[in-house]
């Protein structure tokens, strides 16, 4: 099976890559839609884990070099430092931490567009190798 670039679930998220350029760190963004609202009326938080986790993804894919793998996310937590409005542009910012030939740990902070900090995160990703 062919791999979808982007997935659907970056596109979902309307997530837009700013940087990958270094090898072991991504830089995305994100505008929160009010798709994503909870009935307060603040971004509700599984998607901002969402976000963190495509972007810690990439970032994870983007330490192996040549190599063609999957990467699977084995462990991820997430502290969330404030809410979110509906329209704020998001930034995703994530670098590893440690990488090894089957596991790579990475570190995310998400900021909103007046650079406060809205979460941080941090995951283990299970490397696979494929054979496309």
């Amino acid at each position: 099976m062919p791999l979808q670039v982007p997935p659907n679930c970056d596109l979902t998220l309307g997530l837009s890559c700013v940087d990958k350029a270094t090898p072991g760190t991504s830089v995305w963004t994100m505008v929160a839609d009010e798709r994503f609202a909870n009935p307060a009326g603040l971004i509700q938080g599984g998607f901002l884990g969402a976000f963190a986790d495509s972007v810690m993804g990439a970032c994870a894919v983007s330490c192996v070099g040549s190599r063609k793998v999957f990467v699977s996310n084995t462990q991820m937590t997430i502290s969330f430092v404030r809410p979110v409005l509906v329209g704020t542009r998001l930034t995703c910012t994530a670098h590893t931490t440690k990488e090894g030939r089957s596991v790579i740990f990475v570190a995310a902070r998400i900021v909103d567009d007046t650079r406060n900090l809205v979460a941080t995160s941090s995951s283990s990703y299970l490397i696979k190798e494929r054979s496309e």
